[in-house]
């Protein structure tokens, strides 16, 4: 859809849901990519893709209703069914939504020379493949894509924003006998390296072939990022929600001021940053802005949306986010960050976990988890040593936190977070 279009439709849904409702919000999603898919060392599924959606949402005497539509000839039956919804919703706290206000300098999420180029993706692959070459290691999938997207967000109170994004990614999937590696490398810009995510993925797949067991009991660990952001993503996140904390599904609960995690430790929300998920402006319109949850291991606060806000007597800390069009805003994270003193993390010998599978199993509430070690392996003075064949790792995300001895020095994008690797005291390793 032409900008200009996209404009009038935008006026003509606020300017006829503002005579029917107290506040209307219109949310327009535009996105465009190419991407191809290997199957084996087979390139297939190769082709692009388009994607609008508009979200409606309107609030009538504290009542909110929403509906969405991938149609913009359909705005009319959209706004209609959002009204509809907003009658039989029960009433709320509601302070109005937010009049427009000074955004921050734009984050570094957009590559002008970004181009949907069918041939980049070809080329990735291939360079993915080449990287596999320097490990005995069959490949089994992978794949490469490019994508465009803005998203404009409007309401009756004068808020007119817009945002552009790109993002570069790729990856790939390899095995050798019963061991199996996976890498992905991803970017808002092109300069991605593909060989070195296929050398990764067929390192991994190599390395556990000869994997010894590994007796159960307390080790040292290092996360890589990969496995730390699972952890955040489905535990800590979640307790961070305003939502949760005064629903009482939430360990953080009532804890502000307290030391919660490792004294060495500060993570916050930083929209500026170069990520996957920063923005200048969340999914109801308010201004981004860095939030910081914890400093040096003592609670500061949580995220709130403008619903939850009200309900509650706070303040929106810019906070919301939307996967799409569809549906009411959600409290989330636009780009979690891990600071502290940054040091070697696999000098001394740990147990190096890649990735974990079954974080989703995790209570969200208490913290406890039981999760498989996805290509576990000692390191020492840097280098991977024996890889460990299989291992499962229990414990408390909580805890987990409080006991980080070193925070790496390098960062990797991983969905919406910038995150080290960490080295952890004795965990609970269950093995043999």
């Amino acid at each position: 859809m032409r900008w200009w279009v996209a404009v009038e439709l935008i006026e003509e849904i606020l300017r006829t849901g503002g005579e029917m409702v107290d506040e209307i919000e219109v949310y327009v999603s535009e996105a465009e990519s190419v991407s191809a898919e290997l199957k084996r060392t087979l390139i297939e599924n190769a082709g692009g893709a388009k994607g609008f959606g508009i979200g409606i949402r309107v609030i009538e005497s504290g009542r909110i209703g929403v509906s969405s539509t991938g149609s913009p000839k359909d705005w009319r039956a959209c706004l209609e069914a959002a009204i509809a919804s907003a009658r039989l919703a029960h009433p709320q706290e509601w302070g109005g939504l937010p009049a427009p206000a000074s955004l921050p300098d734009a984050p570094p999420i957009f590559d002008p020379s970004l181009s949907l180029d069918p041939d980049w993706t070809r080329s990735t692959l291939e360079e993915m493949l080449r990287g596999a070459e320097v490990h005995d290691a069959d490949v089994t999938g992978g794949s490469a894509s490019l994508s465009r997207s803005k998203v404009t967000i409007a309401n009756s109170s004068g808020v007119v924003y817009e945002q552009e994004r790109t993002s570069a990614g790729c990856s790939l999937e390899c095995i050798n006998e019963q061991s199996t590696g996976f890498e992905f490398d991803v970017s808002p810009f092109v300069g991605i390296d593909p060989c070195h995510t296929g050398e990764q993925a067929a390192f991994f797949a190599e390395h556990g072939v000869d994997g010894d067991e590994i007796e159960t009991g307390d080790y040292d660990l290092v996360l890589s990022p990969v496995a730390l952001s699972q952890f955040l993503g489905h535990v800590l996140e979640p307790a961070l929600s305003g939502r949760n904390v005064h629903a009482g599904r939430s360990w953080l609960a009532g804890k502000v001021g307290e030391e919660c995690i490792g004294e060495n430790l500060s993570i916050y929300d930083d929209p500026s940053r170069c990520g996957l998920s920063s923005t200048r402006f969340d999914a109801e319109g308010v201004p981004a802005r860095r939030i910081v949850f914890f400093e040096n291991g003592v609670l500061q606060g949580y995220a709130y949306d403008l619903r939850t806000a009200y309900r509650y007597g706070q303040e929106s800390t810019g906070s919301a986010v939307r996967s799409g069009p569809g549906g009411a805003p959600a409290i989330g994270v636009h780009t979690l960050v891990i600071d502290g003193a940054r040091d070697t993390v696999d000098d001394e010998p740990a147990v190096y976990v890649h990735d974990i599978v079954g974080a989703h199993t995790a209570n969200p509430l208490t913290g406890d988890f039981s999760v498989e070690l996805s290509n576990p392996s000692w390191v020492e003075d840097g280098a991977f040593t024996l890889p460990v064949r299989s291992a499962m790792l229990a414990g408390n995300v909580f805890e987990l936190l409080g006991a980080v001895a070193a925070i790496g020095k390098e960062e990797r994008l991983v969905g919406g977070a910038v995150l080290p690797a960490v080295r952890l005291n004795k965990q609970h390793i269950i093995g043999k």
